[in-house]
């Protein structure tokens, strides 16, 4: 799908939702199935050169056959099941065989500590948990002190355990319980600027809405395409991509398992036919360091980044050697498809895009009008709109202060232009104001990284006993060069001539790492406290 401006303005005008009650993936799955039963849903590899392939039909089975042995474990309708495990098929098969049975999906990242996983079983109520086996010694230390009851072991057998390969293979196709549009599907816990994480759910619907917005307006995919998102399965973005886009879809999707490495990246690209491609932007950026790399041939037709705005450096390297500009999107862990660049429409450099048609996002200021053309504003939903969540797993209270108002309040922040494309500008609690303006942290960054010496940057307001509050910034180099006061003092003009002056970073520290989330978002509130710390004032 080609989108010109006047497609696009139609589609926002005359959007609706029209949701079939029935609605769930499992369906959709099991219906995919039944259309093309030898095509490939997934294409595995390892790290280690393993190879697998999941057809639909292998899919179809085997996820019924997980729902039987959830079912035999007394897993009823609307009942929480903890997911820890890492990219493979037994993903896929462990989450459509849980909403088969009528479960709902606590994904958890194989990262997480054992005090972590047990508040998630705690908060969510889950009894029963499927973990691969390179978490079992976190769900060990975990037994004891959650609801946990039932413990099912994939890829390893071992004591107090059932083995997930064994139990599927004996168990026999179960019926899929029904479901609705409106059943519960995922518990998917969100970190946010204070407290502990939060238990944000949503229902089947929001598969409905990525396939409906997310996959139709950002990723434009179809069923001819080979996709490769390289999200892991703890994450909401596994829901938004290899789930609401693959299987909505019917698309064969590439899952590779293993550490990101830009050689291994670039060899997976140019042996599979890969179309759409989805990263991070900590990826991009370390993909186009990599020498030669317009020497790879790749089938890409595609490129989307996600996670936060990325700059504008690497798209254009990639544009360069694989002929495709990387269309941004925007969204969170509550919604779909926010706002994006249009496949068929030219995208602005460094913008997120315009709002997709549906969930009906808008920039609003703090009384919650929507901002001027020009202006920065928070960007919001509806309340009540498809596009975003149902609120907190059996939390009234917080889920009433949240839909309280007439908008969700995404707590992002974003410049609109006079064409209406968005252009990020921050966290609401990120901006910095310094002596008198008011400064976004990203386009600071995006300029810094325009300039060849630097792989990757972050900035933060820190105290200042004159100016009350300065830009600082802490940059990666990349290779080849040194830190020093020349490099130093090239950068803040390099600054000065790419954005307004006033923004320039006063101080620079150059560093080795930046401190991140494990999704690879960076964590600017971490800086702040590091430099309230080293100043003895407020982060």
């Amino acid at each position: 799908m080609q989108l010109t401006k006047q497609d696009y303005e139609r589609e926002l005008r005359g959007f609706t939702w029209d949701i079939p009650q029935d609605y769930n993936i499992a369906a959709v799955v099991d219906a995919h199935a039944r259309a093309h039963p030898d095509k490939p849903c997934v294409l595995w590899e390892s790290e280690a050169g393993e190879r697998r392939t999941l057809t639909w039909k292998d899919l179809s089975q085997l996820s019924s056959r997980f729902a039987a042995v959830l079912m035999r474990l007394g897993v009823k309708k609307k009942d929480p099941v903890l997911h820890i495990f890492p990219r493979l098929p037994e993903a896929l098969i462990a989450q459509i065989g849980t909403f088969k049975a009528g479960g709902v999906a606590v994904p958890c990242t194989e990262m997480l500590r054992a005090n972590e996983i047990t508040y998630r079983s705690q908060v969510s109520g889950a009894r029963v948990v499927v973990a691969h086996a390179s978490t079992r010694e976190q769900v060990e230390t975990a037994r004891g002190d959650c609801p946990l009851e039932q413990f099912i072991l994939i890829g390893d057998e071992a004591s107090g355990w059932l083995s997930f390969e064994g139990e599927v293979e004996r168990a026999p196709e179960a019926t899929p319980v029904p479901l609705s549009a409106d059943d519960p599907m995922t518990i998917n816990f969100t970190s946010g600027t204070t407290g502990n994480p939060k238990p944000v759910m949503h229902r089947q619907r929001w598969m409905y809405g990525h396939g409906r917005v997310t996959a139709r307006y950002w990723w434009d995919a179809t069923g001819d395409d080979l996709v490769w998102a390289t999200t892991a399965p703890g994450w909401a973005k596994w829901y938004w991509a290899p789930v609401g886009v693959a299987l909505n879809a019917g698309a064969t999707q590439l899952m590779f398992h293993g550490r990101f490495e830009a050689e291994k990246f670039l060899d997976l690209l140019s042996r599979y036919p890969v179309t759409k491609l989805c990263a991070t932007p900590t990826e991009y950026r370390m993909l186009v360091q990599t020498p030669g790399l317009e020497k790879h041939k790749v089938s890409l037709t595609d490129a989307l980044s996600a996670g936060e705005p990325l700059n504008q450096e690497p798209i254009e390297v990639i544009r360069r050697a694989f002929g495709v500009t990387i269309r941004d999107g925007y969204g969170q862990t509550e919604s779909v498809c926010l706002v994006c660049n249009y496949p068929g429409l030219p995208p602005k450099p460094g913008s997120m895009g315009m709002p997709t048609p549906g969930p009906g996002a808008v920039a609003i200021d703090e009384s919650g009008e929507p901002v001027a053309r020009g202006e920065v504003g928070e960007i919001a939903v509806p309340v009540g709109s498809p596009g975003i969540f149902d609120g907190y797993w059996k939390d009234p209270e917080l889920t009433q202060e949240v839909f309280s108002g007439k908008w969700y309040r995404t707590g992002d922040l974003a410049r609109v232009d006079d064409d209406g494309y968005y252009f990020f500008d921050g966290r609401a609690d990120d901006v910095i104001k310094a002596s008198g303006y008011r400064i976004g942290p990203f386009e600071v960054e995006d300029a810094l990284v325009s300039h060849p010496a630097v792989a990757e940057a972050a900035v933060v307001g820190a105290p200042h006993p004159v100016r009350g509050r300065i830009v600082k910034a802490f940059v990666i180099l990349a290779r080849g060069y040194t830190p020093g006061e020349d490099l130093l003092r090239e950068l803040q003009d390099h600054v000065k001539k790419v954005t307004a002056p006033y923004k320039y970073p006063r101080e620079i520290e150059f560093v080795e790492d930046l401190p991140k989330t494990a999704s690879g978002k960076i964590k600017r509130a971490e800086l702040r406290k590091k430099e309230a710390e080293r100043n003895g004032g407020e982060s």
